[in-house]
């Protein structure tokens, strides 16, 4: 019986665009007049960011609560300038491996904790740079927001959503992730994993990652 091609389930920010963390970091501290640092790194942050990004909060209370929570001194722009920081480039090998693999049959999605105001960013860079009007959403299957879910990584229920509303089975899906937390979620909920750990990218590890993946009756 032939093998068939798993599902492809990827995260958004390490993954298929470079990120930064720091610059965010180094930014915001600027804005601070007591050099405070914002609660948010890749492994862990505060419930302003977590509101954020599970849709609860408009751009307006976010700068608010930045404002009052770590004393920040700046007008909007300055804020969002900020925040968007650590958004780099879409390398574009990744996006025409993505291309290449759905050619091949994969199914695939995105799984992002990001928020309106990244993600506003990141499409409209998408659009002019590749012609992606609809953003990443034109180089996949399907894509998912914890804004517009209402939930995020790592919890096991945002990728049971995934799974029902693909129709996929965990054991014929692989996610491809940067972030040990939700690696492990994805493990728990039955999920084969990539870990992108540092220096590793997408175009070296996801191939490989496909070609050991166990086979699974069509």
């Amino acid at each position: 019986m032939p093998k068939k091609l798993p599902n492809l389930l990827f995260d958004f920010g390490g993954v298929i665009i470079n990120i930064d963390y720091q610059r965010t970091l180094d930014a915001m501290r600027l804005l601070s007049g007591e050099g405070n640092t914002i609660a948010f790194t890749q492994a862990s942050q505060s419930e302003l960011f977590d509101l954020l990004e599970t849709g609860k909060l408009t751009s307006e209370d976010f700068r608010t609560g930045l404002r009052s929570g770590y004393g920040l001194q700046a007008t909007d722009d300055e804020l969002d300038a900020a925040w968007n920081a650590m958004l780099l480039d879409v390398p574009a090998e990744r996006l025409a491996l993505i291309a290449e693999l759905r050619e091949q049959g994969h199914e695939t999605a995105l799984l992002s904790n990001t928020n309106h105001m990244h993600i506003n960013v990141i499409n409209q860079q998408l659009k002019t740079q590749y012609g992606f009007a609809n953003g990443i959403a034109d180089a996949l299957d399907r894509v998912f927001y914890s804004q517009e879910v209402g939930l995020r990584k790592p919890g096991e229920e945002i990728f049971r959503h995934v799974l029902r509303e693909m129709n996929w089975k965990a054991e014929e899906t692989l996610f491809i992730e940067d972030s040990i937390q939700h690696i492990e979620t994805a493990r728990r909920v039955g999920l084969h994993t990539l870990f992108l750990a540092p220096p590793l990218t997408l175009t070296e590890a996801l191939p490989a990652a496909i070609r050991a993946f166990p086979p699974t009756a069509s």
